[in-house]
């Protein structure tokens, strides 16, 4: 049974090996959570100590707020951007790179500024693979004056939705939305869900991630792989030319 410290090592030892693939001048989504954290630590430091030229938005106020402390340059939401990938964390990820994320509570940008970027790259510790969706509860982010009707839509859907909170009030998004954490024990078809969470008027976004992963870094112990949707694990290489990625 591997400890938290245990779980830390192997976050942090994802995210520093995807951080050394960052090539010059990319512009990036820049994750959120614990291991999306030490990504955006070890990205500055390549930023100051090695001149690496980047620039990137962030899909929280926590983690814009990170980012400007080690020097990496923001950009803001324009027309036209496109962002080269982003690097974020997952909760559960499956073997066809299929995801669940939102424990954090910041799905809503972090889906956004997926969706903004050519391909989403997942840095994660050996906890996170999972072989079907739903052992946890499935994070959705929901306006609050529309909470009673979502929650009873979603039991019509087989989830049991338990609403978030925090110092005995609900937890708020940086959106000031509420979030109700959906159990539904296992999710075989996250697709079909997906498409009925997304007919539920009151619902800003889900924390089902699909189709915007293209690579996967997990790390188990002091190793680390490279994960490609149905093709797989291998190990992660020193350097790996993001810039090819199709």
């Amino acid at each position: 049974m591997k400890t938290k410290e245990d779980l830390e090592r192997e976050k942090r030892l994802a995210a520093e090996t995807v951080a050394h693939w960052i090539p010059d001048g990319a512009q990036i989504g820049l994750g959120s959570g614990t291991t999306a954290a030490y990504f955006i630590r070890a990205l500055g430091s390549r930023v100051r100590d090695k001149g690496l030229r980047v620039t990137g938005i962030a899909t929280s106020i926590a983690s814009e707020e990170l980012a400007r402390s080690v020097g990496i340059p923001l950009l803001q939401p324009a027309s036209g951007l496109r962002l080269d990938f982003t690097v974020d964390g997952a909760d559960e990820i499956t073997p066809e790179l299929h995801l669940i994320k939102g424990g954090g509570g910041k799905l809503f940008r972090e889906k956004v500024i997926a969706t903004a970027s050519d391909f989403l790259l997942v840095v994660a510790d050996s906890s996170k693979l999972v072989p079907v969706l739903g052992a946890m509860p499935l994070p959705v982010e929901v306006v609050p004056f529309s909470v009673p009707w979502v929650a009873d839509r979603i039991v019509i859907l087989g989830g049991t939705p338990v609403r978030r909170e925090k110092d005995g009030a609900p937890y708020l998004t940086d959106q000031n939305n509420w979030i109700l954490d959906c159990h539904f024990r296992s999710i075989p078809d996250p697709a079909q869900l997906d498409c009925e969470l997304k007919k539920i008027p009151g619902i800003l976004e889900d924390g089902l991630f699909l189709g915007l992963a293209k690579l996967a870094v997990v790390a188990d112990g002091e190793k680390a792989s490279l994960l490609r949707p149905g093709e797989g694990t291998v190990p992660a290489p020193t350097f790996y030319p993001l810039n090819a990625v199709k």
